[in-house]
């Protein structure tokens, strides 16, 4: 029979779920205190009873929910991406063995945790996650009707704009071969275009809006490449947390923007990057240093001709992903500073003079 100690917890690690939960407890010195397997509406209850200590999730499903409820009995809440707990799972994986490895990665004096978020801030995350699915519903639609009339001996150019061009005069076209059925079907398919256009605008507009009123967005769009959509990812990812990187290339690592690295025995090798971290978001950096580095060569100010030396030195893709890490480090320091950026200097902007 298992001892448990009688000493107060210290560390909790749950292992979340749907319908149940396991909760592990161990004391200051490590010693168990408690293993159980819960009801998850029973664990709310349960967190509430114990003393002020550490909880640990894994971030995934619900986690940050739970996270800001617990905040509320008074616990210090932490939560660790998946691939951290891994290492510390002892034998097979199950329930109990899950949640004793969260409560073990949470101890370890340099383990990385992922910053909590904010009801708004899932709020705005939300809407850029069914913007996302949205246009990739867009895209298989406007692939699919590609395809179909490529079996009736119409081609019809790649893009989105092309489609919603060719569609309505395809249909029009009464000598095109169409049979009635199929151009009913496609009717149909055009006005689900229409419809998926209407609610891109609608994410638009709502993320415009959202960033209009922040100041902190204001004060990141001030950077060029990023704009209303890179602004808003990026508050709905870190809000106000950006002190939980010791500097610009930090967060740049996080974002997976930095080389991979495979060294061994003193000779470093640097491959390419890394691609850890929000994919999303990453995918959205490198389109706002895309944008930004096709209008370098008409514009004089010192940071486009940092980025036009760049493009004429590296590959156009290689130089596009620097420009990234670049907007990523940027971002870092004005948001620690409070600074908008300067294009002109290619640095912060200087605080106002104060008049004698």
């Amino acid at each position: 029979m298992k001892k448990f100690s009688k000493q107060p917890v210290a560390t909790i690690g749950i292992d979340l779920a749907k319908n149940s939960v396991h909760v592990f407890g161990v004391d200051a010195q490590g010693e168990v205190v408690f293993s159980r397997k819960l009801a998850r509406h029973a664990l709310s209850a349960f967190i509430a009873q114990q003393p002020p200590c550490r909880v640990a999730m894994e971030a995934c499903g619900s986690a940050h929910h739970w996270a800001r409820t617990f905040r509320g009995f008074g616990h210090e809440v932490v939560l660790i991406a998946p691939q951290h707990v891994k290492p510390f799972v002892k034998t097979n994986k199950n329930d109990a063995a899950d949640a004793e490895a969260i409560c073990e990665a949470a101890r370890r004096p340099r383990q990385r945790f992922v910053p909590i978020k904010s009801v708004e801030q899932q709020d705005i995350q939300a809407i850029h996650r069914m913007r996302s699915q949205v246009i990739a519903q867009r895209t298989a639609l406007v692939n699919q009707a590609r395809g179909l009339l490529a079996e009736y001996g119409i081609v019809m150019p790649q893009g989105r704009a092309a489609a919603m061009r060719r569609l309505p005069e395809i249909l029009e076209d009464a000598d095109n071969g169409l049979s009635e059925r199929f151009r009913a079907e496609l009717h149909g398919l055009l006005e689900e275009l229409r419809h998926l256009d209407g609610r891109v605008a609608h994410y638009d507009a709502h993320i415009k809006t959202v960033a209009d009123t922040s100041e902190p967005a204001q004060l990141l769009m001030s950077i060029p490449g990023i704009g209303p959509l890179v602004a808003t990812a990026l508050l709905a990812t870190l809000g106000d947390q950006w002190e939980l990187f010791n500097n610009g290339r930090a967060l740049a690592t996080w974002l997976g923007l930095v080389p991979r690295q495979h060294s061994t025995g003193g000779k470093a090798r640097l491959l390419g990057i890394s691609k850890r971290g929000d994919v999303y978001l990453r995918q959205l950096l490198i389109h706002g240093a895309r944008a930004m580095m096709r209008w370098v060569e008409k514009k004089e100010d010192a940071f486009s001709h940092w980025a036009r030396d760049l493009k004429q030195r590296r590959h156009a893709n290689v130089a596009i992903v620097a420009m990234a890490n670049k907007l990523a480090r940027i971002a870092w320091a004005v948001m620690t500073t409070g600074k908008r950026f300067d294009p002109a200097r290619g640095a912060l902007a200087k605080p106002a003079a104060v008049k004698a």
